[in-house]
């Protein structure tokens, strides 16, 4: 029998129909870029990639300011994240602070790697020095906190020689983002950002060489068109539009927390695209909401039971899930 926390339970997917909305993702829901999307269709999947990703390591570094060295791609930060357990001095304890991104948890558990559950940003403080590896997703899926213990925490990593990764899947949607201490590593998803989620590619930044990291990939593990988008979102014209998207999304956000506390509801936002709400039962609730054609994120796998996570849609998508829900909430509360 599998282990629950080897299944890989995530947004944005199930074995169902295509939904009229799907809340469950927090990918930028006014996406696709469409020039990251132009630069997809553009390319070639005839040929072989690069097997060093050589353009994409330059490209990557000179935009973030690094050296080639430093950067690793990969097929999606999932890939990335199983990748650094198999990285021989990283095989000791992996600390992570619940809830969030069940990936951690189940990259380790394969790997065999003791794994430390903190309870509070003061544990994972504590904790830290016993560690080989640990995960801070910034701002946290699904409660959306961004930690004000980030720098005390990079700190002590630094001086304890522990790998403190940064997961920074929705940064990029982030109001006023807090500066990201210098020695985490960092790593990128933006497919999320620039709502191309069917693209797996993610890149891993560190203060040091990753060359041992990059050896130990699969061969060709990012294919032509993920290689072009992460290219692509490089672009001015990419970055334009996502700083345009993001504060339309802000918007969004602030329009469902209202329309949910109409409700009678409670919210729990985010600085990013997306919030938390309280509905009782939520398995219940999503169950309900899926047969009419609204895909939501139960938040029962993150120990949520009583809450759902939505990301900010268009105003069409929103206007059904707040009547979907009030009926919902009317005959099943």
């Amino acid at each position: 029998m599998i282990d629950d926390v080897l299944k890989p339970i995530h947004g944005g997917t199930d074995s169902g129909p295509a939904p009229r909305f799907d809340f469950s993702t927090n990918a930028n829901g006014l996406g696709p870029d469409p020039y990251a999307l132009a630069a997809i269709q553009r390319a070639d999947p005839s040929r072989y990639p690069d097997p060093l990703y050589t353009e994409a390591h330059l490209a990557l570094a000179k935009f973030y300011g690094v050296s080639p060295d430093q950067v690793a791609v990969g097929g999606g930060t999932s890939e990335l994240i199983h990748r650094l357990t198999r990285l021989r001095h990283l095989r000791g304890p992996m600390l992570i602070l619940p809830p969030t991104f069940s990936e951690y948890a189940r990259a380790a558990q394969p790997a065999e790697l003791p794994l430390l559950k903190a309870e509070s940003g003061e544990q994972f403080l504590r904790l830290l020095p016993q560690a080989s590896l640990a995960f801070l997703c910034v701002p946290n899926n699904p409660t959306g906190e961004v930690y004000d213990f980030l720098h005390e925490a990079a700190e002590v990593a630094h001086r304890r020689l522990v790998t403190l990764v940064l997961d920074l899947a929705y940064h990029p949607l982030t109001k006023n983002p807090p500066p990201l201490p210098p020695t985490a590593w960092r790593l990128y998803s933006p497919n999320k950002a620039h709502g191309l989620t069917g693209v797996r590619a993610g890149f891993l930044l560190a203060p040091l060489d990753l060359t041992p990291f990059r050896d130990i990939a699969p061969s060709w593990v990012l294919g032509v068109h993920g290689e072009a988008f992460l290219r692509a979102t490089l672009e001015p014209p990419s970055q334009a539009w996502l700083a345009q998207s993001r504060a339309r999304l802000w918007q969004l956000r602030g329009e469902l927390a209202q329309g949910l506390r109409a409700l009678g509801l409670e919210v729990q936002e985010s600085p990013a695209n997306f919030l938390l709400v309280r509905v009782g039962q939520a398995s219940r609730v999503a169950l309900r909401l899926r047969e009419q054609g609204l895909r939501v994120r139960d938040c029962t796998s993150f120990g949520l039971p009583e809450w759902l996570r939505l990301s900010a849609q268009p105003p069409e998508a929103q206007q059904a899930l707040l009547e979907a829900l009030e009926g919902s909430l009317v005959k099943h509360g």
